[in-house]
């Protein structure tokens, strides 16, 4: 999770002075370096010792120490700068023609960065986890939960058995699996070890249950306790945008990635396997174009 992130985190869960410091900071953090922290703590009518408090509340040590990472992030997200805002790709005075253009710059954009970010050795280690599972749980919440869907009717077409673990039920789910078994955990935070899915990956752990995590950049909490993540896009805000674009396309980039990996340990029998069972599954399906007919 990137500094940008844990501020708008740091604003949900504190409603005291250091709301109007994340405010502040949001509001001018093209600028922020422009300002002492005696300006900060005027213009956002509260204190230095706010400002300082607010810093730790971060897990740093003092302003100084945050405003190196804050500065250091802001160069991050100037070079990497998208030519479509991912949290406000559009506006009211947007065109149909603009909304188009803009959408799509989001999703290709998303795409690439998400192959940017991908670790050759990370994204083996989560197919081998696969590979050797007897069942593979995915833990997530909604949105992310229903791509999670999409990639488990994949995997079912090559007899690979994924299941979703409902609300309600992660808690039961997570103490049957062994170490024969893979977890999938999404989480865009990866920050919040207390509610669900977070708070099942010790009991994941304990059971000795390999574990695949899925999660946005920078330090969090499932970084920290996995030893494999794969990395989402990163450039969307948690709370002020208009939708999930950018991860929605991230996450299935991702899982289209492993289950094509996945897919290509074993081509052949995959390949088989499914073509038979498409013809017999499928055979009421009748293409109106000619390029979607099978020969």
């Amino acid at each position: 999770m990137f500094l940008l992130q844990k501020i708008e985190e740091l604003m949900m869960e504190y409603h005291d002075a250091r709301y109007a410091v994340g405010e502040f900071v949001l509001h001018e953090q093209s600028n922020l370096h422009k300002y002492t922290i005696n300006q900060i703590a005027e213009y956002s009518y509260t204190s230095k010792a706010t400002v300082v408090r607010f810093a730790k509340t971060l897990g740093f040590d003092g302003w100084k120490e945050f405003m190196k990472a804050f500065i250091s992030e802001m160069k991050y997200l100037e070079q990497h700068k998208a030519d479509a805002d991912v949290n406000y790709p559009f506006d009211a005075k947007s065109s149909v023609n603009e909304i188009i253009d803009s959408i799509k710059k989001v999703q290709i954009e998303s795409i690439q960065d998400s192959a940017d970010l991908l670790d050759v050795e990370m994204l083996e280690k989560a197919v081998h986890y696969l590979i050797k599972a007897k069942h593979i749980i995915i833990f997530g919440l909604s949105p992310n939960i229903f791509i999670g869907e999409l990639f488990r009717r994949k995997m079912i077409t090559i007899k690979k058995q994924v299941d979703i673990a409902k609300l309600g039920e992660m808690g039961i789910i997570s103490n049957t699996l062994t170490e024969d078994d893979c977890a999938i955990m999404i989480s865009y935070s990866g920050n919040n070890e207390h509610a669900e899915p977070m708070c099942y990956i010790p009991t994941l752990l304990e059971n000795k249950v390999s574990v695949i995590g899925i999660t946005s950049g920078g330090d969090n909490y499932m970084r920290k306790e996995l030893d494999c993540v794969l990395t989402m896009s990163s450039k969307e805000r948690l709370y002020t945008k208009i939708s999930n674009f950018a991860t929605e396309e991230s996450l299935q980039y991702i899982f289209n990635v492993l289950f094509s990996c996945y897919f290509a340990k074993h081509y052949q029998d995959n390949n088989l396997y499914k073509l038979q069972n498409s013809k017999i599954l499928e055979s009421s399906r009748w293409a109106v174009l000619k390029s979607m007919k099978d020969e």
